[in-house]
């Protein structure tokens, strides 16, 4: 071996201490990162491949056959800015029925060929394609059973009941259908009295921005006869929705990563710096025995890089396994998505982190490269004389014990590693605000998406059991119809409405119908919740606008505006059981299920063709004892077919659950590696100061005086730290959550984003000293440990 690694294999098994810090900073560090790195392409790189494979539709949009040709419609093909063209091809919107059970609606499109055309080449997962009537393909997002091949859709609803046999399942990614059948097919699958529709589906020479799909949107709408075009759908709602899952990750993560690459540097920096200062005699003998300046150098930055691997190799495991069940909420995403983590990321991420670790030791180091021997074994490691006695004599007039004031000067006699220690304190105070603040955000947003909050609530529909278990009062129930889907309706709302009203202790209800409706241009279905009654009180958080007051108006999510590309006062056309309903927009609210694509209306918009109430939500009079109140009117309700039960059914997301659990577990890292910079600068000012806690020990101090002073002298830097740390963390938490919420195409309502209060900061602010005097045990331990005179033998 040669004398320059004797030097450093000396040196790291000397600072086993300042080893772990740095391995552990960079565990950290290469951990966010990795997760933040995977993640972000994971959120992009699935859909541009399959996009760009598929030659996916930057605009799809239906047209009216009434007022179009499909001559008229082809010759859009060559408006300004169309690169390529696929249609017209004929559609219709119909409901199927399996088993005797209703599915949701279905957009179908006639298409010969899932790959012969230069735009949207459909590609089929199982089966094959449908080539002649009485087939049909469905989309890999239909809402059927797993394995569909071979299952029989009836349309009881159409002449001469078509029944169609499954025989493939494919995948647009461009979702621009439903289902799929041959084009003789399609007339056969239009109601009596709807209108004949086409779609086409365009490519632009530029799409990238919404401005320019507008533009092509404008284009081919010129082209074709007026008032022909009844909907559209643009490729960037279609991105934003695949990626809206893992891309809700990426802010918080690189908030995290970013924290933990700022602490690396600052924990490297500071440990190499400690370990110049702290041997400057023993650079003065390498020097003296021939060692360049640039060896020096390369010595201590080999010394941090050594354990700094090893922390970027425990990082990138942790990060590769945390990384995994994260990609898993959306795997198969366009059948392209997969859970394996992109080597070239955590290649970047490992170089990257090895990188700003050399540079920081090269930085720290430069010092001792710098000195003349004679200079580096003539000068002392202790602080220079005269430094801090200004705050000794003023803590020495304070009512405390002589320890205590002794304790609270020490950080003025060493103001660069004081301040080191604050940034290192800040930066862990910071995370834990932020992650506080993060999880209660969640846990606020988790109470919002359950929207049916209610005391007491009455379920039209019998709770069905596998294969006849027992349901209300033991009573058998047959199961579903349809796997997903539930039973008819057979309850008198009427019934129900009196028996409610005239149970003690009601103070307001409101019964809600769901039903699936189509719109324009859209493929998939879009979820109608209609109430009846006051539903204002109900647990709906507005974003923007207002309540819907009388029938006619909605409010929708923020998603069902992006998606329509509409916005409040905008009026939007639903097909619903076969008629048309018109419905105009003025509250924006926080609703994300079903993808945000929900509609919300007064009962009676809906009329003539309304949907039978499924369920009952009743709020009650302060003091009325729920559990009474719900054995006293399921009495009342007596033979009708519904369940009254307290509360509302619904869980946590698991969504919720893994961000809380990826920034808790990020937390006490960051926060171990701020106690372990504080450890680490307090054994530094322990080992130069034993000489002088022997003399302290000699005059008469305690073990017990002796810990009150270690830990005293990080009582100012800890609040100082704190102060500084809950702003930043309020400021990270007011910048990264409204991010997470646009990223997954929400807008997070008010009461998600203040949930801050002045006593929850000022625990916060004292966490700093937390922090500080955790880090500051062990050396006080070890201080209280030493004997005198082996303390006054130390140089």
């Amino acid at each position: 071996m040669s004398a320059l690694g004797q030097v450093v294999r000396s040196g790291v098994r000397r600072r086993r201490t300042q080893n772990a810090v740095i391995g552990l900073a960079i565990t950290v560090a290469v951990t966010a990162s990795v997760l933040c790195a995977s993640l972000l392409v994971a959120s992009r790189a699935p859909f541009a491949d399959a996009f760009a494979e598929q030659r996916g539709a930057h605009l799809s949009v239906q047209y009216d056959a009434a007022k179009a040709t499909a001559a008229r419609l082809a010759a859009t093909a060559d408006a300004p800015g169309v690169t390529a063209a696929a249609g017209p091809f004929p559609t219709a919107t119909a409901t199927p029925s399996l088993d005797g059970g209703e599915l949701p609606p279905m957009s179908v499109v006639g298409r010969a060929d899932p790959g012969g055309d230069p735009v949207d080449r459909v590609t089929l997962t199982e089966g094959a394609w449908a080539t002649r009537p009485g087939q049909i393909v469905l989309s890999a997002e239909a809402a059927v059973p797993p394995s569909p091949l071979g299952l029989r859709l009836r349309f009881p609803g159409l002449p001469g009941d078509p029944t169609l046999t499954v025989v493939g399942v494919a995948r647009s990614v461009s979702r621009t259908a439903d289902a799929w059948v041959a084009p003789s097919q399609v007339a056969a699958l239009t109601a009596p009295g709807a209108r004949a529709g086409y779609q086409m589906l365009y490519r632009f020479a530029a799409a990238d921005t919404g401005a320019r799909v507008a533009a092509g949107r404008a284009a081919v709408t010129a082209a074709a006869p007026a008032g022909a075009r009844v909907g559209d759908r643009s490729w960037l709602n279609v991105k934003r929705e695949a990626e809206q899952e893992t891309a809700l990750f990426v802010p918080f993560l690189v908030a995290f990563g970013a924290l933990g690459l700022i602490m690396a540097v600052l924990v490297v920096g500071n440990v190499v710096a400690g370990a110049v200062g702290g041997g400057l005699r023993r650079i003065g003998v390498l020097k003296a025995l021939g060692f360049t300046p640039a060896q020096v150098v390369r010595a201590y930055m080999a010394q941090a890089l050594i354990p700094a691997a090893f922390g970027t190799v425990v990082g990138v495991g942790a990060g590769t396994l945390l990384t995994r069940p994260v990609l898993s909420q959306t795997e198969e995403v366009y059948g392209t998505a997969s859970s394996t983590v992109a080597p070239w990321a955590v290649v970047a991420v490992a170089v990257g982190a090895l990188g700003l670790v050399a540079a920081t030791a090269w930085a720290a180091a430069a010092r001792a490269g710098r000195l003349r021997a004679v200079d580096a074994l003539a000068v002392g490691r202790a602080a220079r004389p005269g430094r801090g006695r200004t705050a000794v004599r003023l803590t020495a007039r304070l009512p405390l014990p002589r320890p205590l004031g002794l304790g609270l000067a020490r950080p003025f006699a060493r103001p660069a590693r004081a301040a080191a220690m604050v940034a290192a304190i800040a930066f862990g105070a910071t995370a834990v605000t932020f992650a506080v603040g993060l999880a209660t955000s969640l846990n606020r947003v988790q109470d919002a998406r359950d929207h049916d909050k209610a005391d007491v609530t009455v379920d039209a529909l019998p709770a069905p059991g596998p294969n006849g278990a027992p349901g209300r009062n033991g009573e058998p129930v047959p199961p579903r119809e349809v796997p997903g889907g539930p039973p008819r309706i057979t309850a008198d709302p009427a019934a129900i409405t009196a028996a409610i009203k005239a149970q003690p202790g009601t103070r307001a209800f409101y019964a809600t119908a769901t039903t699936q409706v189509t719109i324009a241009g859209l493929s998939g279905s879009t979820e109608l919740h209609t109430f009846a009654g006051d539903a204002s009180w109900a647990n709906y958080r507005k974003i923007s606008g207002r309540w819907f007051d009388k029938p006619g108006e909605a409010v929708v999510p923020t998603q069902f505006l992006a998606a329509t590309g509409t916005r409040l006062g905008d009026t939007v056309t639903l097909n619903h059981g076969g008629t048309t309903v018109r419905v105009r927009i003025v509250g924006e609210i926080f609703d994300p299920r079903n993808q945000g694509m929900n509609v919300l209306t007064d009962a009676a918009t809906t009329a003539p063709a309304r949907t039978p109430a499924d369920s009952y939500r009743i709020a009650l009079e302060p003091g009325t004892d729920a559990t009474a109140y719900v054995a006293a009117l399921n009495s009342a309700l007596g033979s009708l077919d519904v369940t009254a039960h307290a509360g509302p059914s619904g869980g946590e997301s698991e969504m919720i659950i893994v961000l809380d659990a990826l920034a808790g577990l990020l937390t006490l890292m960051l926060v171990a590696v701020a106690g372990l910079g504080v450890l680490n600068a307090v054994v530094l000012d322990t080992r130069e100061r034993v000489h002088d806690l022997g003399v302290h020990k000699a005059l008469g101090m305690t073990p017990r005086q002796t810990v009150a002073m270690v830990l005293a002298s990080v009582v100012v830097v800890g609040l100082a730290g704190g102060a500084l740390g809950v702003p930043a963390g309020l400021a990270l938490h007011t910048a990264i959550l409204p991010a997470m919420g646009h990223s997954a195409g929400l807008t997070l309502p008010t009461t998600a984003l203040d949930v801050y209060t002045p006593p929850e900061l000022l625990l916060l602010g004292l966490g700093g000293l937390l922090i500080a005097v955790a880090g500051a045990l062990l050396p006080a331990g070890w201080a209280a440990r030493t004997r005198t005179a082996t303390a006054l033998r130390t140089e």
